[in-house]
């Protein structure tokens, strides 16, 4: 026997394989479909573009959650709501009345007036569950600065 018959080359593939890119396409888009509503999970804010806007009232009296700051570093909530004084209330109860009033009048304006000592952390939880109340936009009460 000769060796001519086992010499013979084989002839190189112009083709890609392109099984195991499609595999890790795959694994990629399944990644990012899991990932992206994790991403999405911050409070939306409208900031206003002048250095001090004035809120637009409108005929109803707006609900205005206030946060104080009290000496002992604990903090005080109260709800201002059609034309009502100021009631106390707790931050587990601000969602229920906040959401009935919502009910009742939809175009009432939602504003969060706060202390200047209350922690950010604290604001943005009660905006937080003022958006899970189902109010569409929040605004920041703030006072001028006096020159």
């Amino acid at each position: 026997m000769s060796r001519q018959g086992k010499s013979r080359r084989r002839k190189p593939m112009s083709e890609i394989n392109v099984v195991p890119y499609i595999d890790v396409t795959l694994v990629l888009l399944i990644i990012f479909m899991i990932t992206t509503p994790l991403l999405q999970t911050g409070v939306k804010v409208d900031l206003p573009e002048a250095e001090s806007a004035v809120v637009d009232q409108k005929n109803d009296p707006p609900l205005i959650l206030s946060i104080k700051k009290e000496a002992d570093d604990s903090y005080k909530y109260y709800l201002t709501c059609c034309e009502k004084d100021q009631q106390t209330i707790e931050p587990e109860e601000v969602d229920g009345k906040v959401s009935a009033v919502l009910t009742e009048k939809p175009e009432t304006q939602v504003l969060i007036e706060a202390d200047k000592g209350v922690d950010y952390g604290t604001v943005v939880t009660m905006m937080a569950g003022l958006k899970n109340a189902g109010v569409p936009n929040v605004g920041l009460l703030t006072r001028p600065e006096e020159n």
